[in-house]
């Protein structure tokens, strides 16, 4: 009996169970927003003109420049009267200005010198011999070149094939893209030397503080106040 009763409480694989005949609530359906960001994208690229763009090397997106390079007199903004300070420098005394933007970004101090010296000798002699600045440049092109990279700056290269549509390849590759942005920042140097100069000092002025003010706090010695000569009880 007991075995009989067992085999009968046995369940059959034939048999449907439980819960087997339950339907499962008819999901919602997705949200447009979602739809359109699944037209958008394909694989989590965004897709233009119907095709997905690589993604830049690292997967982080390029930032693009504070301001442009004919923004002469920069933003409205707390920094209206350091942009102007580095138009009037840029304009009348640009060895100054390359010596502040490389001490500014090397972030120690007593880099000034070391760049403003060098770059007044090429300045000179390019003046005496062609009659106008075409030896600095080569100089300073470099300091523009080391800002691009350290904060992941939009080279001249790069916004020109995004606005043109052309050379898309050329930017997917990672080398042959920073040769070009190399050139382009050499170019930027030679034929617009003061506006290069003004926009890289309007960037760092924003992104560094200045190595003198590196925001150590400063100990002030107050003196004892005024005593007087007393007789105890």
């Amino acid at each position: 009996m007991g075995a009989a009763q067992d085999n009968h409480e046995e369940a059959s694989p034939l048999l449907p169970q439980e819960g087997a005949g339950e339907k499962l609530p008819p999901s919602s359906p997705p949200h447009p927003r979602a739809l359109e960001a699944a037209k958008g994208c394909a694989d989590g690229v965004p897709v233009v003109m119907g095709e997905p763009l690589a993604a830049p090397a690292g997967g982080v997106p390029r930032e693009s420049w504070n301001s442009g390079v004919l923004s002469c007199l920069g933003r409205n903004d707390e920094f209206c009267s350091s942009d102007l300070e580095v138009c009037l420098l840029g304009s009348i005394a640009p060895c100054v200005l390359y010596g502040s933007n490389v001490e500014r970004f090397a972030a120690r101090p007593g880099t000034f010198a070391n760049s403003c010296l060098p770059y007044t000798g090429l300045y000179m002699l390019g003046n005496s011999l062609f009659g106008w600045n075409c030896l600095a440049p080569w100089f300073s092109h470099r300091t523009r070149t080391a800002i691009r990279q350290r904060y992941n700056l939009e080279g001249g290269f790069e916004a020109f094939a995004k606005q043109c549509g052309c050379c898309l390849s050329l930017v997917e590759d990672e080398e042959n893209r920073e040769h070009l942005e190399v050139a382009c920042d050499l170019a930027t140097h030679y034929f617009c030397h003061p506006c290069a100069l003004c926009q890289e000092g309007r960037e760092l002025r924003r992104r560094v503080p200045h190595p003198g003010f590196n925001g150590r706090s400063v100990i002030v010695m107050v003196p004892p106040m005024e005593q007087t000569m007393g007789r105890g009880m």
